[in-house]
Protein backbone atom coordinates (compact mmCIF):
# COMPACT_ATOMS: atom_id res chain seq x y z
CA UNK A 1 0.00 0.00 0.00
CA UNK A 2 1.09 3.56 -0.69
CA UNK A 3 -1.13 5.23 1.92
CA UNK A 4 1.69 7.04 3.69
CA UNK A 5 2.72 8.67 0.41
CA UNK A 6 -0.68 9.73 -0.95
CA UNK A 7 -2.62 10.59 2.23
CA UNK A 8 -1.95 13.35 4.75
CA UNK A 9 -3.77 15.59 7.20
CA UNK A 10 -1.92 18.54 5.65
CA UNK A 11 -2.28 19.44 1.98
CA UNK A 12 1.12 21.13 2.08
CA UNK A 13 2.88 18.08 3.51
CA UNK A 14 1.06 15.87 1.00
CA UNK A 15 2.35 18.07 -1.82
CA UNK A 16 5.92 17.77 -0.53
CA UNK A 17 5.72 13.97 -0.28
CA UNK A 18 4.18 13.44 -3.69
CA UNK A 19 6.57 15.84 -5.43
CA UNK A 20 9.51 14.02 -3.86
CA UNK A 21 8.11 10.68 -5.02
CA UNK A 22 7.49 11.95 -8.56
CA UNK A 23 10.87 13.69 -8.81
CA UNK A 24 12.65 10.55 -7.62
CA UNK A 25 10.69 8.39 -10.05
CA UNK A 26 11.41 10.71 -12.98
CA UNK A 27 15.11 10.68 -12.09
CA UNK A 28 14.99 6.89 -12.36
CA UNK A 29 13.44 7.25 -15.82
CA UNK A 30 16.20 9.66 -16.86
CA UNK A 31 18.89 7.34 -15.54
CA UNK A 32 17.61 4.47 -17.66
CA UNK A 33 17.35 6.67 -20.75
CA UNK A 34 20.86 8.07 -20.25
CA UNK A 35 22.28 4.56 -19.93
CA UNK A 36 20.34 3.36 -22.97
CA UNK A 37 18.66 0.57 -21.03
CA UNK A 38 16.18 -1.48 -22.99
CA UNK A 39 12.80 -2.56 -21.63
CA UNK A 40 14.24 -6.05 -21.22
CA UNK A 41 17.01 -5.05 -18.85
CA UNK A 42 16.36 -5.53 -15.12
CA UNK A 43 15.24 -2.66 -12.95
CA UNK A 44 17.30 -1.20 -10.14
CA UNK A 45 14.94 1.52 -8.92
CA UNK A 46 15.70 3.94 -6.11
CA UNK A 47 14.50 2.26 -2.92
CA UNK A 48 13.64 5.53 -1.17
CA UNK A 49 10.13 5.64 -2.68
CA UNK A 50 7.22 3.22 -2.83
CA UNK A 51 7.11 1.12 -5.98
CA UNK A 52 4.26 -0.96 -7.35
CA UNK A 53 3.98 -3.21 -10.38
CA UNK A 54 2.25 -0.49 -12.39
CA UNK A 55 4.88 2.12 -11.51
CA UNK A 56 7.67 -0.30 -12.42
CA UNK A 57 6.00 -0.94 -15.78
CA UNK A 58 5.87 2.81 -16.41
CA UNK A 59 9.56 3.02 -15.55
CA UNK A 60 10.34 0.31 -18.10
CA UNK A 61 8.33 2.20 -20.72
CA UNK A 62 10.04 5.48 -19.87
CA UNK A 63 6.78 7.20 -18.93
CA UNK A 64 7.27 10.32 -16.82
CA UNK A 65 4.89 11.66 -14.18
CA UNK A 66 3.96 15.24 -13.37
CA UNK A 67 2.50 16.78 -10.23
CA UNK A 68 -0.85 18.59 -10.31
CA UNK A 69 -2.71 20.35 -7.50
CA UNK A 70 -5.94 19.20 -9.17
CA UNK A 71 -5.22 15.68 -7.95
CA UNK A 72 -5.33 16.72 -4.30
CA UNK A 73 -8.80 15.71 -3.19
CA UNK A 74 -10.81 15.42 0.02
CA UNK A 75 -11.18 11.87 1.27
CA UNK A 76 -12.83 9.98 4.11
CA UNK A 77 -9.89 7.86 5.24
CA UNK A 78 -11.44 6.34 8.35
CA UNK A 79 -14.84 6.86 10.03
CA UNK A 80 -15.28 10.58 10.75
CA UNK A 81 -11.66 11.34 9.88
CA UNK A 82 -10.93 13.12 6.62
CA UNK A 83 -7.55 13.29 4.93
CA UNK A 84 -6.15 14.96 1.86
CA UNK A 85 -5.60 12.42 -0.92
CA UNK A 86 -3.45 12.62 -4.04
CA UNK A 87 -5.88 10.92 -6.43
CA UNK A 88 -3.93 10.23 -9.60
CA UNK A 89 -4.05 7.13 -11.80
CA UNK A 90 -0.26 7.17 -11.84
CA UNK A 91 -0.03 6.68 -8.08
CA UNK A 92 -3.51 5.22 -7.34
CA UNK A 93 -3.70 2.66 -10.10
CA UNK A 94 -6.57 0.73 -8.46
CA UNK A 95 -9.23 3.43 -8.56
CA UNK A 96 -11.92 1.06 -9.82
CA UNK A 97 -15.03 3.23 -10.44
CA UNK A 98 -14.25 6.04 -7.99
CA UNK A 99 -13.17 8.29 -10.85
CA UNK A 100 -16.70 7.98 -12.26
CA UNK A 101 -18.31 8.61 -8.87
CA UNK A 102 -16.26 11.69 -7.95
CA UNK A 103 -14.96 13.23 -11.17
CA UNK A 104 -13.52 16.24 -9.34
CA UNK A 105 -13.50 17.86 -5.90
CA UNK A 106 -16.77 19.66 -6.64
CA UNK A 107 -18.71 16.54 -7.63
CA UNK A 108 -22.04 16.26 -5.83
CA UNK A 109 -22.70 12.66 -4.86
CA UNK A 110 -23.74 10.44 -1.99
CA UNK A 111 -22.16 7.11 -1.24
CA UNK A 112 -22.95 4.26 1.15
CA UNK A 113 -19.93 2.28 2.28
CA UNK A 114 -20.39 -1.08 3.97
CA UNK A 115 -18.39 -4.13 4.95
CA UNK A 116 -17.24 -6.46 2.21
CA UNK A 117 -18.83 -9.90 2.67
CA UNK A 118 -15.34 -11.36 3.11
CA UNK A 119 -14.42 -8.95 5.90
CA UNK A 120 -13.73 -10.65 9.25
CA UNK A 121 -15.00 -7.58 11.11
CA UNK A 122 -18.60 -7.03 12.21
CA UNK A 123 -20.86 -5.54 9.55
CA UNK A 124 -20.85 -1.75 9.39
CA UNK A 125 -22.27 0.95 7.17
CA UNK A 126 -21.35 4.62 6.76
CA UNK A 127 -22.38 7.30 4.28
CA UNK A 128 -20.08 9.94 2.84
CA UNK A 129 -19.92 12.54 0.11
CA UNK A 130 -16.14 12.25 -0.25
CA UNK A 131 -13.81 9.68 -1.81
CA UNK A 132 -13.65 6.80 0.69
CA UNK A 133 -10.63 4.67 1.39
CA UNK A 134 -11.15 1.05 0.36
CA UNK A 135 -10.23 0.00 3.88
CA UNK A 136 -12.55 2.43 5.61
CA UNK A 137 -13.00 -0.13 8.41
CA UNK A 138 -11.30 -3.07 6.82
CA UNK A 139 -12.32 -4.34 3.39
CA UNK A 140 -15.28 -2.26 2.22
CA UNK A 141 -17.72 -1.95 -0.67
CA UNK A 142 -19.31 1.28 -1.83
CA UNK A 143 -22.56 2.10 -3.62
CA UNK A 144 -23.17 5.61 -4.92
CA UNK A 145 -26.38 7.44 -5.72
CA UNK A 146 -24.97 8.59 -9.06
CA UNK A 147 -22.08 8.01 -11.42
CA UNK A 148 -20.81 10.25 -14.22
CA UNK A 149 -19.86 9.52 -17.82
CA UNK A 150 -16.82 10.91 -19.64
CA UNK A 151 -18.74 14.04 -20.61
CA UNK A 152 -19.70 14.69 -16.99
CA UNK A 153 -23.34 13.70 -17.42
CA UNK A 154 -24.96 12.32 -14.28
CA UNK A 155 -26.39 8.79 -14.37
CA UNK A 156 -28.70 7.35 -11.71
CA UNK A 157 -27.37 4.17 -10.14
CA UNK A 158 -30.84 3.27 -8.87
CA UNK A 159 -32.51 2.06 -12.04
CA UNK A 160 -36.02 2.80 -13.25
CA UNK A 161 -36.69 -0.91 -12.76
CA UNK A 162 -35.71 -0.62 -9.10
CA UNK A 163 -37.88 2.46 -8.64
CA UNK A 164 -40.83 0.63 -10.20
CA UNK A 165 -40.35 -2.28 -7.77
CA UNK A 166 -40.76 0.05 -4.81
CA UNK A 167 -43.70 1.87 -6.36
CA UNK A 168 -45.50 -1.37 -7.17
CA UNK A 169 -44.95 -2.83 -3.71
CA UNK A 170 -46.27 0.21 -1.85
CA UNK A 171 -49.07 0.97 -4.34
CA UNK A 172 -51.80 -0.30 -2.02
CA UNK A 173 -50.61 1.55 1.08
CA UNK A 174 -49.47 4.92 -0.26
CA UNK A 175 -51.85 7.51 -1.65
CA UNK A 176 -49.53 8.45 -4.53
CA UNK A 177 -46.59 6.11 -5.17
CA UNK A 178 -45.38 8.30 -8.04
CA UNK A 179 -43.89 10.66 -5.47
CA UNK A 180 -41.41 7.97 -4.35
CA UNK A 181 -38.00 9.10 -5.58
CA UNK A 182 -34.70 7.35 -6.07
CA UNK A 183 -33.25 9.48 -3.26
CA UNK A 184 -36.05 8.17 -1.01
CA UNK A 185 -34.94 4.63 -1.85
CA UNK A 186 -31.32 5.53 -1.10
CA UNK A 187 -32.34 6.83 2.33
CA UNK A 188 -34.53 3.75 2.89
CA UNK A 189 -31.53 1.51 2.18
CA UNK A 190 -29.36 3.42 4.63
CA UNK A 191 -31.93 3.08 7.39
CA UNK A 192 -32.45 -0.65 6.86
CA UNK A 193 -28.69 -1.29 6.96
CA UNK A 194 -28.69 0.20 10.47
CA UNK A 195 -31.69 -1.79 11.71
CA UNK A 196 -30.49 -4.20 14.45
CA UNK A 197 -33.21 -6.79 13.76
CA UNK A 198 -32.27 -6.88 10.08
CA UNK A 199 -28.56 -7.20 10.88
CA UNK A 200 -29.23 -10.00 13.35
CA UNK A 201 -31.61 -11.92 11.08
CA UNK A 202 -29.34 -11.75 8.04
CA UNK A 203 -25.98 -11.87 9.82
CA UNK A 204 -24.81 -15.00 8.00
CA UNK A 205 -26.05 -13.73 4.63
CA UNK A 206 -24.14 -10.46 5.04
CA UNK A 207 -20.93 -12.45 5.42
CA UNK A 208 -21.53 -14.19 2.08
CA UNK A 209 -23.19 -11.72 -0.28
CA UNK A 210 -24.28 -8.16 -0.91
CA UNK A 211 -27.16 -6.99 1.30
CA UNK A 212 -30.65 -7.86 0.07
CA UNK A 213 -33.38 -5.60 1.35
CA UNK A 214 -36.92 -6.48 2.45
CA UNK A 215 -39.88 -4.15 1.99
CA UNK A 216 -40.78 -2.92 5.46
CA UNK A 217 -44.10 -1.32 6.33
CA UNK A 218 -44.31 2.45 6.80
CA UNK A 219 -41.95 3.29 3.93
CA UNK A 220 -41.66 6.99 4.63
CA UNK A 221 -40.75 6.43 8.27
CA UNK A 222 -37.74 4.42 7.08
CA UNK A 223 -36.92 7.15 4.57
CA UNK A 224 -37.02 9.71 7.38
CA UNK A 225 -34.73 7.62 9.60
CA UNK A 226 -32.31 7.08 6.74
CA UNK A 227 -32.22 10.77 5.87
CA UNK A 228 -31.62 11.74 9.50
CA UNK A 229 -28.79 9.23 9.80
CA UNK A 230 -27.21 10.25 6.51
CA UNK A 231 -27.36 13.95 7.40
CA UNK A 232 -25.69 13.22 10.74
CA UNK A 233 -22.96 11.03 9.30
CA UNK A 234 -22.09 13.21 6.33
CA UNK A 235 -22.38 16.58 8.06
CA UNK A 236 -20.75 15.48 11.32
CA UNK A 237 -18.39 18.46 11.32
CA UNK A 238 -21.29 20.92 11.63
CA UNK A 239 -23.56 19.25 14.21
CA UNK A 240 -23.76 20.83 17.66
CA UNK A 241 -20.84 19.77 19.90
CA UNK A 242 -21.81 17.57 22.83
CA UNK A 243 -21.22 19.48 26.10
CA UNK A 244 -18.29 17.44 27.37
CA UNK A 245 -16.38 18.78 30.36
CA UNK A 246 -12.79 19.70 29.58
CA UNK A 247 -10.32 19.40 32.45
CA UNK A 248 -6.82 20.85 32.06
CA UNK A 249 -4.11 20.45 34.67
CA UNK A 250 -3.34 23.74 36.40
CA UNK A 251 -0.57 26.08 35.33
CA UNK A 252 2.35 26.52 37.74
CA UNK A 253 3.65 29.82 39.12
CA UNK A 254 6.15 30.03 36.28
CA UNK A 255 3.32 29.92 33.73
CA UNK A 256 4.15 26.37 32.72
CA UNK A 257 2.24 23.15 33.13
CA UNK A 258 3.30 21.08 36.10
CA UNK A 259 3.97 18.10 33.87
CA UNK A 260 6.42 18.61 31.02
CA UNK A 261 6.71 17.70 28.27
CA UNK A 262 3.09 17.11 27.31
CA UNK A 263 2.67 13.57 26.01
CA UNK A 264 -0.18 12.46 23.76
CA UNK A 265 -2.24 9.55 25.12
CA UNK A 266 -5.64 9.49 23.35
CA UNK A 267 -7.11 6.76 25.52
CA UNK A 268 -10.77 5.96 26.09
CA UNK A 269 -11.93 5.17 29.62
CA UNK A 270 -15.44 3.87 28.99
CA UNK A 271 -16.14 2.94 32.60
CA UNK A 272 -15.59 6.52 33.74
CA UNK A 273 -17.02 8.11 30.61
CA UNK A 274 -13.90 10.03 29.73
CA UNK A 275 -11.14 10.43 27.18
CA UNK A 276 -7.57 11.14 28.25
CA UNK A 277 -6.10 13.22 25.45
CA UNK A 278 -2.64 13.84 26.86
CA UNK A 279 -0.87 14.43 30.16
CA UNK A 280 -2.67 17.78 30.44
CA UNK A 281 -6.22 17.44 29.12
CA UNK A 282 -9.12 15.06 29.80
CA UNK A 283 -12.66 15.15 28.41
CA UNK A 284 -15.36 13.94 30.80
CA UNK A 285 -19.10 13.39 30.66
CA UNK A 286 -19.26 11.03 27.69
CA UNK A 287 -22.61 9.23 27.92
CA UNK A 288 -22.49 5.45 27.97
CA UNK A 289 -24.68 5.19 24.90
CA UNK A 290 -22.11 7.08 22.80
CA UNK A 291 -19.73 4.10 22.99
CA UNK A 292 -22.49 1.84 21.64
CA UNK A 293 -22.34 3.40 18.18
CA UNK A 294 -19.96 0.88 16.63
CA UNK A 295 -18.39 0.78 13.18
CA UNK A 296 -16.76 -2.59 12.79
CA UNK A 297 -14.93 -3.42 15.99
CA UNK A 298 -14.63 0.13 17.38
CA UNK A 299 -16.90 2.93 18.42
CA UNK A 300 -16.94 6.11 16.34
CA UNK A 301 -15.08 7.94 19.10
CA UNK A 302 -12.37 5.27 19.23
CA UNK A 303 -11.80 5.55 15.47
CA UNK A 304 -11.02 9.23 15.97
CA UNK A 305 -8.67 8.57 18.87
CA UNK A 306 -6.77 6.00 16.83
CA UNK A 307 -6.26 8.34 13.87
CA UNK A 308 -5.00 11.24 16.00
CA UNK A 309 -2.31 9.17 17.72
CA UNK A 310 1.33 9.86 16.97
CA UNK A 311 2.66 6.82 15.12
CA UNK A 312 6.01 6.32 13.51
CA UNK A 313 5.49 5.81 9.76
CA UNK A 314 6.38 2.36 8.46
CA UNK A 315 7.95 3.74 5.30
CA UNK A 316 11.57 4.69 6.15
CA UNK A 317 11.66 7.68 3.78
CA UNK A 318 8.41 9.09 5.16
CA UNK A 319 9.72 8.55 8.70
CA UNK A 320 12.98 10.35 7.91
CA UNK A 321 11.83 13.23 5.72
CA UNK A 322 8.10 13.82 6.16
CA UNK A 323 7.09 12.74 9.66
CA UNK A 324 5.77 16.17 10.65
CA UNK A 325 2.59 15.10 12.47
CA UNK A 326 2.37 16.12 16.12
CA UNK A 327 -0.85 15.73 18.07
CA UNK A 328 -0.30 19.08 19.78
CA UNK A 329 -0.77 20.81 16.42
CA UNK A 330 -4.20 19.20 15.99
CA UNK A 331 -5.33 18.98 19.61
CA UNK A 332 -8.05 21.63 19.47
CA UNK A 333 -9.30 20.20 16.19
CA UNK A 334 -9.49 16.74 17.78
CA UNK A 335 -11.40 18.06 20.81
CA UNK A 336 -13.94 19.78 18.58
CA UNK A 337 -14.34 16.66 16.44
CA UNK A 338 -14.77 14.38 19.45
CA UNK A 339 -17.51 16.61 20.84
CA UNK A 340 -19.37 16.67 17.54
CA UNK A 341 -19.04 12.93 16.91
CA UNK A 342 -20.23 12.33 20.47
CA UNK A 343 -23.43 14.13 19.44
CA UNK A 344 -23.56 12.06 16.25
CA UNK A 345 -23.16 8.85 18.27
CA UNK A 346 -25.90 9.72 20.75
CA UNK A 347 -28.31 10.79 18.01
CA UNK A 348 -27.52 7.72 15.89
CA UNK A 349 -28.34 5.41 18.79
CA UNK A 350 -31.54 7.38 19.47
CA UNK A 351 -32.72 6.85 15.89
CA UNK A 352 -31.77 3.17 15.97
CA UNK A 353 -33.72 2.88 19.21
CA UNK A 354 -36.79 4.29 17.45
CA UNK A 355 -36.46 1.60 14.79
CA UNK A 356 -36.59 -1.07 17.46
CA UNK A 357 -39.71 0.52 18.89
Amino acid sequence: ARDEWVYDASAENLKRKVKYLIDTYNQNVDNRVNKNYSTCQPLSPNSSIKWSRAVKKDLLKGNKYSFSFNYIRDSLYRPFVKQKLYFSKDLNEMQYQLGQIFINNDTQNLLIGFSDPASPKPFMVLATNKIPDYHLVGDSQCLSLYCYDKEGNRIDNITDWGLAKFQNHYRNVLYNVSIITKLDIFHYIYAVLHYPSYLQKYEINLKRQFPRLPFYDNFYQWVSWGKQLMDLHINYETVAPYPLKRIDLPVGDDGRRKFKPTKAKLKADKDKGRIILDTVTTLEGIPEIAWEYQLGDRSALEWILDRYKEKKPKDPTIAEKFNTYRFADYKEQAIDLLQRVCTVSVETMRIIGEMEG
